[in-house]
């Protein structure tokens, strides 16, 4: 797909449950090359944001753009599988292998589930790629989330407290990772407490608090 000089785009854009407002009067740009840091208290809103950007959750009201489809429509479908969102706890099926998992992933998102044993290796788990997830650590859990990622190749990166429960090695890998996306031209949004960790790849940062960005 060709992905547009912005890649995330809002305004005005507000997101509520029910009678709580849990975001408010959004504007956020992101332009490709960019890997952008947001900070905020639990309960800011930060992953309802990240959420919103990867199409998960409707704007109650406003407008926006990801990668060029417009929000509350549906070309969101179409752009999904150019979005790469790790959630601060891991999305995997227990019941099944590592493996299993990241083929299934690959099939869901039409792309060849071949590449899954060597993106598990890329990781640090080829040798655990027939271990059922629930029977492995949050850490090893986390980093089959970003094999996931490395499979897509997303044109935007979309990171919950994305080096939380990680030691060193993966850490590292989670930095390449969004260099890698931001240097292929595209962008990467990174919501984390972690002002340290996510400084050092960040190209600029913002704050929220209680549902607004400062």
């Amino acid at each position: 797909m060709t992905v547009p000089d912005t890649l995330v785009e809002l305004s005005d854009v507000a997101v509520s449950a029910g009678s709580t407002t849990i975001l408010r009067d959004v504007d956020f740009t992101v332009s490709s090359g960019e890997a952008v840091g947001v900070f905020g208290a639990n309960g800011a809103g930060k992953t309802t944001l990240l959420r919103l950007i990867a199409t998960l959750v409707r704007p109650s009201s406003g407008s926006g753009s990801i990668l060029g489809a417009a929000l509350n429509t549906s070309d969101v479908i179409d752009v999904r599988p150019a979005i790469g969102y790790v959630g601060h706890l891991p999305g995997l099926l227990p019941e099944l292998t590592l493996i299993e998992n990241l083929q299934l992933h690959a099939k869901l998102q039409r792309r060849d589930p071949e590449h899954a044993r060597s993106a598990l290796a890329s990781v640090g788990l080829g040798g655990a790629a027939d271990r059922l997830a629930e029977r492995c650590s949050h850490g090893m859990q986390r980093r089959t989330e970003f094999a996931k990622v490395l499979m897509a190749g997303p044109k935007l990166l979309l990171l919950d407290e994305p080096h939380s429960a990680l030691d060193q090695d993966a850490v590292d890998l989670v930095d390449a990772l969004v260099e890698r996306t931001v240097g292929a031209g595209g962008a990467a949004v990174l919501v984390s407490h972690d002002r340290p960790s996510v400084n050092a790849v960040a190209t600029r940062t913002v704050e929220i608090a209680d549902g607004q960005l400062r």
